[in-house]
């Protein structure tokens, strides 16, 4: 499984307009060649570089099967109607929250996982509820990772 954004290069800077310091949208997200037997996809975003440990900027869960992308601008609200929900960010909101670093080069790791399942988890689900709901399930994994600076 490979995952793909126009919005930055692999490795490279994310753009000022999906941070905090610009308008703070989520970028679109795509994918391709998912396994045999997956029923949906969780993606979750991180900082492993924040000051007070690993930092959440997105959970999104039960994204539809046939779907192989996540639109730029994702509004932030816990259920969508195809299914998709998102849940809760690191400043306890639901939905994006962009790169917004206190100092120094931060990595932002964007890991898609393929599930056998859709998730019996309502929209404003903790990081530790998804991945408790996710154990079992993962048929494969993608990863993108950007990076920004103040």
């Amino acid at each position: 499984m490979n995952l793909t954004t126009t919005a930055f290069a692999p490795g490279g800077r994310i753009p000022l307009q999906y941070t905090c310091d610009g308008s703070d949208f989520s970028p679109d997200l795509e994918w391709q060649d998912p396994p045999q037997g997956v029923e949906s996809f969780a993606l979750i975003v991180d900082d492993p570089d924040a000051p007070r440990g690993t930092w959440v900027h997105w959970l999104v869960y039960n994204i539809p099967a046939p779907a192989f992308r996540l639109a730029a601008k994702l509004p932030r609200e816990a259920e969508h109607p195809s299914g998709l929900r998102q849940g809760l960010n690191s400043w306890g909101r639901i939905g994006y929250g962009g790169p917004c670093p206190p100092s120094g080069a931060h990595r932002y790791f964007f890991r898609l996982h393929a599930l056998d399942a859709v998730l019996d988890l309502p929209g404003g689900a903790s990081r530790d509820e998804l991945e408790a709901a996710m154990a079992g399930h993962v048929l494969a994994r993608a990863e993108l990772m950007g990076t920004y600076s103040r």
